[in-house]
C-alpha cells in the first residue's frame, strides 16, 4: 500500500467516525425534537447527552479542535438539564435545537476540511455559556464568548475555594482492549480534565518481547484524581471500556483548596510513571472496595454488527439476481431439451433454485431498514413550520419499525416532507378557525406505515379543511390546467394538485406559492415504481396514501400471457383465477365491463386493450380473469388468455433503460432470454377502456380516473 506524504493515514478511521457521526446526529435530531417542557424524558437527555459526548470523544482524537470546542460547552449544558440542576423552558429547548443545527453544520465542515463559515456556533455557543453559568434562562444573544469558561477544564471560571472529593481508581484494562478500539490515553486526558490527577504504572505484566502480542493491552494503571466532580462524572469517563477492563473506584472526601483555573488548564500531558514499588499500587488495590456498579463483564458481550459500504451490497444484490436469472434460463434449457425425462435431472435444480431463494432473501434483508429513520425528521419540519405559520399541531406517528428497501428509504425523504408541508399550510387551520368550526384548537396529523400485500402503504393525513374542490377547479382553469367547460369528477379535481407548478396559495411564500411540492411527490414515487392516491372531505381532512414495493430488485410473479406476449403480474395482488360463466359478464352502456362474482360486481380490465395487443381472446367467459386487489384495497378483473406458472423474477427499471410506461412498473429477463414487463396493477384504479377496440398508444388511458361513488352506483344498478 503507498504512503505518500500528500495521503492521511487516518483517512478510514476519518471515514468510520463521520459515518457514526451521522448517525448520532439523527438520534439526537429525533430525541431534540420531542423534548417538551411538560414531560421531560430523561432517558432522551442521556440518549442526547452520549451523542454528543460520542461526537466530542472522536473530535478530539482527530484534532477537531472547534468542534472539541463547541461540544464540550453542550455536553455540559446537557449534563446539567440530566441532573435535574437547570430548570427546562421552552427557550431552553429552542436552544437545544439550535445546538443540533450548528453540530450538525460543524461536523459537515470537519468532514469537508474545510473552515466552518458564519458564526452562528459562537452565538449558540455563547447561549449555552449562559445556561451553565446561571446568568440567562435561553433567552440571551449575547455574542461574547466566554473562553475562560472552555479553557477551564474542571468547570470553575474563577478561582474559588472548594472541598474537593479523592477518587482512588484502579484501571486494568483487559487484553483485547485495543482491538475494540479503545484507547488508555484519552481515558487519562479526560480524567485530567476534570481535577488533579496522579498517576502510577503498572508494567508488571508486560512480557518478554519476543512473546509480546502487539495488539494486546498489557498496562495498568493506579489513579488518584482530586476533583470536585460527581462520582457520575467519573463513571461516565469509563462508560466505553466498561466491558474491555476490570475498575474499581473508591471515593474519600478531600481537603478545601484553592483551585487555579489557569495553572489546571496548562498542565502537561501526564508523565506515565514507571511504579517505584508496585507494593504501593496492590496496596491502594486492597483498600478499593466499592467497584463501579456498570463494571463487570457482561455475559456474551461481542460486536454483533458490522459497517458494510452499500455499494458492496448493491454488488451482491446483482449478483444474485443475475443466478436467479441463470437458473431459470438452466431450467427452461433442460426442460425443452429433454423434455418428460427432464424430471430426475430437475430434483437437482430444484434444490439448486431453493438454496437460491434463501441467499436472495438473506441478501435482500442485508438491504431492509425501518422507516423510522426517515419519519424522525418530520417531527423538526412539524414543529419549525407550525411555529412559523403561528398553528397548533401534533404529529403521531406509528408503524416506524416498518422495514422497506434501503434505495426507497432514501428517496422518501422529500416526498414526506412536502405533504406534511401541505397538510401544515393547506390543511390544518390556523387556531381561531378550528375553534370557530367547533374543533380542537390543537390541529393533527399523523404519519403511518405498514404492509399489506407485498407493498408498502405511508399515509399522511391530517384533520384539517379538507381540498376546497371549487377553488382548485377555478385555478386550474385560471392556469390553462384544464378547460373552462371541462367536466371533472371529484377525483379528478383532487388529482390536479399534483399537476406541476400548480398552486392555490395567492402570493409566493417561503413555505408555498411556487406549485413544486406535490409534483415533487408524485414524481419521486413514480420513478419508485410506487403510485400516490389522495382522499378528502370538506371540513373533515385530507389523506395522502402511498404505495411502494418493499424492494426494487426481486419479486414473485405469476408469467401470463396476452395474445403472441408475455407478461408478470406481481405474486402478491392476485387473489384468485376464474374462467367466469357467459351470463356472470354484463356490459354497460358506456361499453364497461363487469362480471358478477360471490355476490360482488367487479370491474374487467382487458390487458390486450391496455397494451394494444394482437390475437388475443376478447370473450372473458374463453378466456381466464385473474383477480387482483388493489392498494386501495378495491378488486378488479384482468382479462388474460392463459396463465403460465409461477416464478420468481429481477427486476429492471424502465426509466433507467428506456422510459417511464404507464400501466408497467418494470421489466424482467426470462428463461429464453425474452423480456417481459411487469404489470402495475395499481394504475388500473379507474381505467376507462371499453371493450370495442385498442388504445392506439399502450397505456394512454391508463390514468384516466372514473371511479366516483355515482359510478359505482350505476355500475351496480345496471348490472343487476
Amino acid at each position: 500500500m503507498s504512503n505518500l506524504p500528500d495521503e492521511d493515514p487516518y483517512a478510514i478511521f476519518k471515514k468510520t467516525y463521520f459515518e457514526e457521526c451521522r448517525e448520532l446526529l439523527e438520534v439526537l435530531e429525533d430525541k431534540v425534537t420531542t423534548l417538551t417542557v411538560d414531560a421531560i424524558d430523561f432517558e432522551d437527555l442521556n440518549a442526547i447527552f452520549r451523542a454528543v459526548h460520542s461526537m466530542k470523544a472522536g473530535a478530539g482524537a482527530f484534532k477537531f479542535d472547534r468542534l472539541v470546542a463547541y461540544t464540550h460547552i453542550f455536553e455540559s449544558v446537557l449534563d446539567q438539564m440530566r441532573q435535574d440542576k437547570l430548570d427546562i423552558n421552552q427557550n431552553v429547548i429552542d436552544i437545544m435545537i439550535r445546538g443540533g443545527d450548528v453540530l450538525a453544520d460543524l461536523v459537515a465542515a470537519a468532514e469537508e476540511d474545510v473552515e466552518f463559515e458564519g458564526g452562528s456556533d459562537e452565538d449558540v455557543r455563547a447561549l449555552l455559556e449562559d445556561l451553565l453559568s446561571g446568568t440567562g434562562d435561553g433567552e440571551s444573544s449575547s455574542g461574547a464568548a466566554t473562553e475562560d469558561l472552555l479553557d477551564d477544564t474542571d468547570g470553575n471560571s474563577d478561582d474559588t475555594a472548594s472541598a474537593d472529593t479523592i477518587y482512588s481508581i484502579a484501571f486494568r484494562p483487559k487484553a483485547e482492549l485495543f482491538r475494540h478500539a479503545n484507547e488508555p490515553l484519552l481515558i487519562i486526558r479526560e480524567l485530567r480534565s476534570l481535577g488533579q490527577l496522579d498517576i502510577v504504572l503498572d508494567s508488571t505484566k508486560l512480557p518478554d518481547f519476543r512473546t509480546m502480542e502487539v495488539e494486546d493491552a498489557y498496562f495498568h494503571w493506579l489513579l488518584t484524581l482530586e476533583s470536585s466532580c460527581s462520582r457520575a462524572d467519573v463513571d461516565e469517563v469509563f462508560e466505553f471500556v466498561i466491558d474491555d477492563c476490570d475498575l474499581e473506584i473508591t471515593e474519600e472526601a478531600g481537603v478545601a483548596r484553592e483551585t487555579d483555573a489557569e495553572t489546571a488548564a496548562s498542565v502537561e500531558e501526564p508523565e506515565l510513571l514507571m511504579p517505584s514499588a508496585v507494593a504501593e499500587t496492590e496496596a491502594v488495590s486492597q483498600k478499593t472496595t466499592s467497584a463501579s456498579k456498570s463494571g463487570k463483564q457482561k455475559a456474551g458481550s461481542q460486536i454483533t454488527s458490522i459497517r458494510v459500504d452499500l455499494d458492496r451490497v448493491d454488488r451482491l444484490v446483482n449478483q444474485v439476481s443475475e443466478m436467479v436469472i441463470a437458473q431459470s434460463m438452466v431450467v427452461q434449457d433442460i426442460s425443452l431439451a429433454l423434455g418428460p425425462r427432464a424430471a430426475v435431472e430437475l430434483q437437482g435444480l430444484e434444490d439448486l433454485a431453493l438454496r437460491t431463494r434463501h441467499l436472495q432473501e438473506g441478501v435482500m434483508a442485508i438491504r431492509m431498514q425501518p422507516v423510522k429513520s426517515v419519519f424522525s425528521r418530520m417531527p423538526r419540519v412539524v414543529r419549525d413550520l407550525s411555529a412559523k405559520l403561528g398553528k397548533k399541531i401534533d404529529l403521531e406517528t406509528c408503524g416506524e419499525t416498518t422495514e422497506v428497501d434501503k434505495t426507497v428509504i432514501e428517496e422518501l425523504g422529500d416526498p414526506l416532507t412536502h405533504m406534511i408541508r401541505n397538510s401544515l399550510d393547506h390543511g390544518i387551520e390556523p387556531p381561531a378557525e378550528r375553534l370557530a368550526a367547533g374543533k380542537p384548537e390543537t390541529g393533527t396529523i399523523k404519519l403511518s406505515a405498514e404492509h399489506r400485500s407485498g407493498r408498502i402503504l405511508i399515509q399522511v393525513s391530517d384533520d384539517g379543511r379538507g381540498i376546497d374542490r371549487d377553488r382548485v377547479l377555478e385555478k386550474a382553469i385560471e392556469r390553462g390546467v384544464v378547460a373552462k367547460d371541462q367536466n371533472l369528477t371529484p377525483e379528478e379535481v383532487d388529482e390536479l394538485i399534483f399537476h406541476p407548478g400548480f398552486s392555490t396559495a395567492e402570493e409566493v411564500s417561503e413555505v408555498s406559492g411556487r406549485g413544486v411540492g406535490m409534483d415533487v411527490v408524485r414524481r419521486n414515487i413514480l420513478a419508485l415504481g410506487g403510485r400516490t392516491m389522495v382522499e378528502s372531505e370538506m371540513g373533515v381532512g385530507t389523506t395522502f396514501t402511498l404505495t411502494l414495493p418493499l424492494t426494487l430488485a426481486i419479486l414473485d410473479g405469476m408469467l401470463i400471457s396476452v395474445g403472441t406476449q408475455k407478461y408478470i403480474l406481481p405474486l402478491t395482488t392476485i387473489i384468485e383465477t376464474v374462467r367466469p360463466e357467459p351470463g356472470s359478464i354484463r356490459k354497460l352502456t358506456d361499453g364497461l365491463e363487469v362480471m358478477h362474482i360471490r355476490g360482488e360486481v367487479l370491474r374487467l380490465v382487458h390487458l390486450s386493450q391496455v397494451f394494444d395487443v394482437k390475437g388475443a381472446e376478447t370473450d372473458p367467459a374463453k378466456a381466464l380473469v385473474v383477480l387482483v386487489e388493489l392498494a386501495s384495497g378495491k378488486k378488479i378483473g384482468l382479462v388474460v388468455d392463459e396463465l403460465l406458472g409461477q416464478q420468481q423474477v429481477v427486476i429492471k427499471s424502465m426509466e433507467e433503460n428506456y422510459k417511464i410506461i404507464p400501466g408497467v412498473s418494470g421489466a424482467t429477463i426470462l428463461g429464453d432470454g425474452m423480456v417481459a414487463l411487469i404489470v402495475d396493477v395499481d394504475s388500473f384504479e379507474g381505467v376507462t377502456l371499453h371493450s370495442s377496440g385498442g388504445s392506439k398508444d399502450p397505456g394512454a388511458d391508463i390514468m384516466k380516473t372514473d371511479t366516483s361513488k355515482a359510478d359505482v352506483v350505476k355500475i351496480e344498478a345496471e348490472a343487476v
